[in-house]
């Protein structure tokens, strides 16, 4: 339903032309790999392969495309990873549809399209000697489920929206706990609060 809204919106614009879709990381990889595109609109989550995943198997096989995040997630959660992966811009799907356009046509011109607040946090990033939190620490998968754990789903249930074992999601539950030096799923419920992300309250 999204998509077909996301095809409606950019149908308005007559330099835009929409020639192909996926359901899936996996089925956007295989298209990708075979065909050739100008500009590619991912979204982070997808069953199976996330968003990230695929632009990290974008950039380490060399593909041109240009790259647009469109997600639900703020971008101060996931903004920085996307563009440090190779996307050219980042936008969330409450922005304004003109906003998309406007996104769209910068980043096919070679720009890039993100916020100042954004663009300052790279700059800092990249600094050596940076002190990184805990959960910046993580990798994306890890990033992925800690955020699904501090807001309340089992394991059971990331195991199925992931299209992982339940096995699979347990091991990274352990590993984000020592990663971040704590030892149950309350205590990362509370750093998400204290640390003011995920928009936990």
């Amino acid at each position: 339903m999204f998509r077909e809204g996301l095809k409606q919106i950019l149908s308005e614009a007559p330099d835009i032309i929409v020639v192909d879709e996926a359901g899936t990381g996996q089925e956007v990889l295989d298209k990708i790999f075979k065909n050739s595109y100008d500009l590619l609109i991912l979204d982070i989550s997808m069953p199976g392969i996330s968003g990230l995943e695929v632009l990290k198997a974008i950039k380490a096989n060399k593909i041109k495309i240009s790259i647009l995040i469109l997600s639900m997630y703020p971008e101060e959660q996931y903004a920085l990873r996307a563009i440090k992966y190779g996307a050219a811009g980042y936008i969330t799907k409450s922005s304004a549809s003109d906003e998309l356009i406007h996104a769209i046509r910068k980043i096919s011109k070679g720009g890039t399209y993100i916020s100042a607040t954004i663009a300052e946090r790279l700059l800092f990033s990249i600094k050596d000697n940076e002190e990184k939190q805990p959960h910046e620490k993580l990798s994306d998968r890890e990033y992925q489920i800690l955020e699904m754990l501090v807001k309340g789903k089992t394991i059971s249930q990331i195991a199925e929206e992931l299209n992982l074992s339940i096995k699979t999601v347990s091991t990274h539950r352990s590993r984000i706990l020592e990663k971040m030096n704590l030892r149950t799923t309350a205590e990362l419920i509370h750093y998400a609060i204290k640390n003011n992300i995920f928009n936990v309250t």
